[in-house]
């Protein structure tokens, strides 16, 4: 318990130093730009193909339950607002931690160990300006992209499901979606995507900028990235979901 809590605070810790660097010093636009393109193009397929089942699983999901009440006509509406509210971010995250978290682990931790990051700061400049930050906020934006990619396509999955599987047109599919995806939902989910982006993307950099042990040590830092994000980010689901509800309901009085 305590290793864990050592580790809790110095991934905090590495986070605000992360911060810290990016107001005090300019970031190059090429190599953010470069990290955004990799991120989104690694994961874009995998989150495409994962948001198509997710929205046609949801479908057959509610269909069961809905049938038994006759309202397959709110069927869009509700299979919708559950994965934009959970279903879509929590997806997202585990999306980008299982490729994109260990991929960029391994790859600072393999500068590491081979002295790379060393020799960049021999050379005057800042590792964390140069290495940590662009993959940093990349992960961050990309995570909103892949999330309305991974939305998108699980619309769709639901739309062929449900005129398959439920029997419900793609009008009527669609027709009760704003009626149900209200903006707090929006809101939710995309508050929900932003928290556990920068989760994953200041493990996955802190695990791989302090690697430590050769090879060994870079697969190492790649498993505990790896059940770190998704411990983490499961704990962030509930606290974020608490937190809105909390919110929604001192907004509406209730």
């Amino acid at each position: 318990m305590m290793g864990v809590i050592s580790d809790a605070g110095k991934v905090v810790i590495f986070f605000f130093r992360i911060l810290g660097v990016w107001k005090r010093k300019s970031i190059s636009s090429q190599l953010m730009f470069e990290q955004i393109w990799k991120v989104t193009m690694q994961s874009a397929l995998t989150t495409g193909m994962a948001g198509f089942f997710v929205g046609a699983i949801m479908t057959i999901q509610f269909t069961m339950q809905m049938k038994d009440f006759g309202a397959l006509g709110y069927l869009g509406g509700l299979a919708t607002s559950t994965t934009i509210r959970e279903v879509g971010p929590l997806l997202i995250a585990f999306m980008l931690a299982g490729k994109v978290g260990a991929f960029t682990s391994a790859e600072l931790g393999t500068m590491r160990v081979t002295e790379q990051i060393d020799a960049i700061r021999c050379l005057g400049a800042d590792p964390i300006q140069e290495l940590v930050l662009p993959r940093f906020i990349a992960i961050v934006i990309s995570s909103f992209f892949l999330l309305g990619l991974g939305l998108l396509l699980s619309i769709f999955g639901g739309i062929l499901l449900g005129e398959v599987f439920s029997g419900v047109s793609f009008e009527e599919y669609l027709r009760h979606i704003p009626t149900i995806v209200s903006l707090p939902s929006i809101l939710t989910g995309l508050f929900k995507c932003f928290i556990f982006a920068v989760v994953l993307a200041v493990i996955c950099t802190y695990r791989g900028y302090t690697t430590t042990g050769g090879a060994k040590g870079v697969g190492l830092a790649v498993v505990k990235t790896a059940v770190g994000t998704m411990v983490t980010i499961v704990i962030a689901d509930w606290v974020t979901s608490l937190l809105a509800d909390i919110t929604l309901r001192a907004v509406l009085g209730t």
